[in-house]
Parts: C-alpha cells; structure tokens; sequence
C-alpha cells in the first residue's frame, strides 16, 4: 500500500509542475513575441493551450492573450480595416513585410477571439469566466485603438460587434448562465458598454423570436430576464460618468453619453422582449419589479398597456400583478383604461380567500379601492360581491374581509344604504344583486342589502362574530388598519384562542370512564365484560 500513495503524490506533484511549467512558458513566449517579430509564430503555442479542456490552463492562456493582443492594440501592430484572407495575403498581393506580420497577427487575434467565444458555451463555469473577461479585456482595448478605418461618417469608436458578439453567446436557447451573466453585471456599470449591451439585446431577440416565431423558449427568455432585470438607467444626466471609452473632443454628441437615448434603448429593449409570449412563472418575475425598475426608466410608459393587458389575461396572481401595473399608469401617466376596476370586481372569487397571494390581493384591492371619488355604483358592487363571498370563507379570511367592507362604507357614505335597507320582516325578499354579472354597473348592487354580514352575526368563531355585530352600529369615522390582519393564518388564530381560553376542570352529572368495557357501574362492562 506504501508505494502506491508515494506513486500518487509523486504523479500530484509532477502534474503541478507541468501547470506551473506552462505558466511560465507562456509568460516567456508572449515576452518574446512582443520582443522580436521573428518569434512571431510562438502565437500558435499560446492559443494552442487556449483550446486546452483544463480550467487552469485556459485561465492561464487568457491571461496570455490578454497580455499579448493588448499590448499589440496599443502599439498599433494589428492590421487596421478590411482584413484580406489569409490565401490572399499568401499569394502576395503587393504587401510590405509589415504589413504582412499586421496581418498575420490581426488573423491570429481574430483566432483568439472566436476561441474566447467559443468558450462562452463550455460546461465550466471557470473557463467560462476567464473568456468573458478576456474578452472584455479586448473590447477596452479595441475602444481605445478600433480595429477600423473611421472615415467622416464613422465619428465614434466602440467595438459594437465583439459586444454583440458577447451578448449573443451570453443569451444561450439551450444553457442557463445566470451565473456568467451575474458576473458581467460588473461590466454593465459603465455607461458605454451598458448602452451596446441594451441595443444587442433588443436586435438578438428579434432575430431570435422571430426565428422560432414567437413560441416559447423557457432557457432563452430566461437568459434575457437574468441579464435585462439587472439593467438600471441613471435617474441624471450628470451620473454618466463611467466609461469604457473616451471619444476625446465629440464625446458630449455621442448617444451613449445622453440619458435620453438610453432610456430610448432601454424602452425598445423591454418593449422587444415583452411583445412575445413569456413562459408562465415569468410574467410574475416581470411584473413585481415593474413599477420599480422598468416604468420610471421609460420615456413612454404608457407603451406597456399590450404587456400588461395580456399578462391580466393568465390569470390569478399575475392578473392581479397586472392590474398593479395598469394602475400605476392610470394613476401616475395619466392612462385612460375603463375596463380597470371591471377586470378588478371579476377578480374576486372564492379562491382568492385560500391561495399564497391573498395578503398581496387585498393589500392592493385596498389600495385600488381608496379613492373617495369613486362612483357609490362601483363601490356598492365590490361591498356586496365581498359580502356575498363571506358567507363561505375561512374565518382568517373574515378578519380581514369584514373591515374591508366597513371602510368601503367609511369612503362613500352614500353606501350605507345597504346597511340600512328597509325590508318587511314578515315576508323573505329575493335578493336582486346578479352575482354571475361581470359588469359591476348591471349587477344591480344598491338594489341589494349586505344581509350576509347579518348571517355572520352567527358565526361560530367569536371574533367573526363580533366583527361582524359592528354593522348594527354607527361606523366610527377612523378607517380599520386592515394590515394587521393580512398575514393571519389558521394556526396562528387558533394559538391565539388557545391563550385566551382558560382550561377549567366541570363538574359532570355521570362518572367518569376510565376504562373500555369495564366497570360495575358501566352498563356495557356488565353486559359485554370479557372477563
């Protein structure tokens, strides 16, 4: 057994020193390239190790490149325009020896490039990351000393392609790289490179949805979602400070440099991406941070009323996710939508008492809820249709839905009709409200009463109960904080009763049994003993 393990670390050993071997005869080859033209062909060694399936090696060989075509951009060494093909530049052509090692090496720096890109889709994360940076690298470089000839109608210098390049590689259909794409996030906080990134997105997913015509593809527009949600316009003028590259004396005019084109390219982006089918568990991700990270950065907010009207459409949590974006619009951009608090009345069904959401539901029904100039039509449809729902909800639900109704009443006093609907007590009225009407203005709700909330006078839980013996009384003007009882659960209402209760020991008129089919005094012991 003792030679095997000193074989073993032996072999550790030496496998450590051939990677720090390679270390240092990379380092050594790029020296020499960068010293004397002659050594030239060392470039085939380096990019050789670029190709390895070893992270450190591929680590190592970035590194390498980086260094070199870095160093070779700065000095102006790589051929500058439309590149000949290698079996033209063979033929001869006309070039000086100059020319021809610009262009040798311009060949060999493409290589390295479509390398790195090719990296971008290996299975390690390590390899991955070395070739993103890597090729960042190159694109600062290629900003500072572009790879083209800028006649008078090229007045700006930023390497679009590579960066197109990056984004359509980054954007997988088959891989998720929400790992990769959170450590370009770096990267997206230069203005420059944020402002390409957005335009790159926007042209690939066209080309992409349009490709597959417009079906879903989970993996895909997952990618997008990862790198999109995590791109923020600044709020000023003056914050865009941070460049990857400077454009000397015409900076001021370039469109990367004003705030308006970038929220231009950041509406065209998010409008490009949401105009197609999403996958179901996407349109939620989208809609909580719409309000937040996408409307305020739009110069035309209003431009998401499709999105929103089709993500209404999905139904349960993303309806009312939708309806949140809607009335942010409505309330703050000024949209016209008339249809808003019907879609919100069809929204309420018994299910909305027992699912995750139903703290977020009324949290925000309240909120849509809270103007007091709403018609006495419209608030008197959604007091009734909750009332109507009450008499087979939850006890939790109760809780909350009682005060709800009762600061309905509070906004529109001209609602308390329904509380105080003269009726004969001798002869049983038909309720005239149409529950199965989806238009809150034909369901003839001032018609009705809110007997339900009468019926729950009975209840069987004490604080239903109670809460709802308060509608025989005049409503005190402060409204209930109804945000105390939203997150209430069966358990935690039944703990609650639990403290509240105190056990006590009752008297009983019988004996207690202690025993199954025991007993002298137990008429089944005396007639079925087994004894």
């Amino acid at each position: 057994m003792a030679p095997a393990k000193k074989r073993n670390v032996s072999s550790a050993k030496t496998s450590q020193q051939s990677v720090k071997t390679a270390k240092i005869d990379l380092n050594g080859k790029v020296e020499s390239i960068l010293e004397s033209r002659k050594q030239a062909n060392d470039v085939f060694d380096v990019l050789e190790v670029l190709q390895s399936e070893k992270e450190k090696d591929v680590d190592s060989a970035a590194g390498a490149c980086g260094k070199l075509f870095c160093t070779l951009l700065e000095r102006k060494e790589l051929f500058i325009g439309k590149l000949p093909g290698e079996e033209e530049e063979a033929l001869g052509g006309g070039h000086s020896a100059e020319e021809k090692y610009r262009m040798f090496m311009r060949h060999r720096y493409n290589s390295c490039v479509e390398m790195l890109l090719e990296h971008l889709t290996h299975e390690l994360h390590g390899v991955k990351e070395s070739a993103l940076c890597c090729l960042m690298k190159f694109a600062a470089a290629e900003g500072q000393h572009p790879l083209e000839d800028l006649d008078w109608s090229e007045h700006y210098s930023f390497p679009r392609e590579l960066i197109l390049a990056v984004v359509e590689r980054l954007l997988s259909k088959t891989t998720d790289n929400s790992l990769l794409i959170s450590r370009f996030q770096e990267f997206l906080e230069m203005e420059d490179v944020r402002y390409y990134v957005m335009s790159s997105v926007r042209e690939n997913v066209g080309k992409v949805m349009d490709k597959s015509k417009g079906a879903v593809m989970p993996v895909y527009q997952t990618n997008v979602f990862t790198l999109v949600s995590n791109i923020s316009v600044p709020s000023q003028e003056s914050e865009l400070t941070n460049f990857m590259v400077k454009q000397e004396a015409k900076h001021e005019d370039w469109k990367a440099a004003k705030l308006n084109e970038h929220k231009r390219v950041f509406e065209k982006m998010w409008l490009g991406f949401l105009k197609y089918k999403l996958p179901s568990n996407m349109y939620k991700k989208v809609l909580v941070i719409l309000h937040d990270s996408i409307l305020p950065h739009m110069s035309k907010p209003t431009l998401m009323i499709d999105f929103l009207t089709a993500a209404y459409e999905v139904g349960g949590a993303i309806s009312l996710l939708a309806l949140n974006g809607l009335f942010v619009l409505i309330h703050q951009h000024n949209l016209d939508y008339p249809d808003f608090y019907k879609k919100l009345y069809n929204l309420l069904e018994p299910s909305i008492f027992h699912v995750k959401y139903r703290a977020r539901f009324f949290h925000l029904a309240n909120l849509f809820l809270s103007s007091s100039h709403l018609p006495v039509y419209l608030v008197a449809a959604f007091a009734k249709r909750l009332a109507r729902l009450a008499l087979t909800a939850p006890s939790t639900g109760l809780l909350i839905v009682l005060p709800f109704i009762y600061n309905l009443i509070r906004r529109h006093p001209s609602c308390r009709v329904l509380v105080h609907k003269p009726s004969t007590e001798d002869e049983p009225l038909e309720d005239p409200y149409l529950m199965d009407e989806e238009d809150p203005a034909q369901c003839r709700a001032l018609e009705s009463s809110l007997w339900e909330i009468k019926t729950l006078q009975k209840h069987h839980h004490p604080d239903v109960a109670k809460a709802a013996m308060l509608i025989n009384t005049p409503l005190p003007e402060k409204e209930d904080d109804i945000s105390e009882v939203l997150e209430i659960t069966t358990y935690e209402l039944m703990e609650r009763d639990l403290k509240q209760s105190q056990i006590k020991n009752i008297p009983l008129e019988f004996e207690t049994a202690t025993q199954l089919l025991k007993g002298v005094g137990d008429v089944l012991g005396q007639h079925f003993c087994l004894d």
